[in-house]
């Protein structure tokens, strides 16, 4: 099974991915690992990546995800997936792929980008994310204000597992 959480940046993807997979004993992955050496330039630069930017990495995904699908591995992958069409790409297999959606007010995710250290996602660019996020509607929504290990219990009673 694949376990795919999702939202804008500062949402704590990583964080709550990592607890939940720890958690699970599954492996973790983050997307930001799939993305090339230009995306990663371009958004320590502040500049918003456009389609063309993020398509060899969905598709870098898309891989990744049918391989641990055929080879039986349970991962949990932190992504931010942010409008449906990128989702329908990575979604293929909704028996096998879950999606949860971490959501919370601007402020705080503001908050907490302010306060993140060495990261090329940074605060100028959370207003382009939540501009293009489309909220999915097949999703496990989480509120963030929570702290990690509540909304870790919550995914997983959510999932049944």
């Amino acid at each position: 099974m694949i376990i795919l959480i999702m939202g804008v940046s500062g949402s704590g993807k990583s964080t709550i991915g990592q607890i939940l997979a720890d958690s699970l004993h599954w492996e973790f992955s983050d997307a930001d690992a799939f993305h090339s050496v230009e995306n990663i330039e371009k958004m320590r630069q502040g500049i918003p990546l456009d389609d063309g930017d993020r398509m060899p990495w969905l598709l870098s995904l898309q891989t990744a995800i049918q391989h641990w699908l055929e080879n039986d591995h349970n991962v949990v992958l932190a992504c931010s997936a942010l409008k449906a069409s990128y989702r329908q790409f990575l979604l293929f297999d909704q028996e096998r792929i879950r999606l949860v959606y971490l959501y919370g007010s601007l402020a705080l995710i503001q908050q907490r980008l302010q306060k993140r250290q060495n990261h090329f996602m940074t605060e100028k660019l959370l207003n382009s994310q939540f501009n293009a996020l489309e909220e999915p509607d097949n999703a496990i929504g989480v509120d963030i204000s929570q702290p990690p290990e509540m909304i870790v219990q919550t995914i997983r009673a959510a999932l049944g597992i």
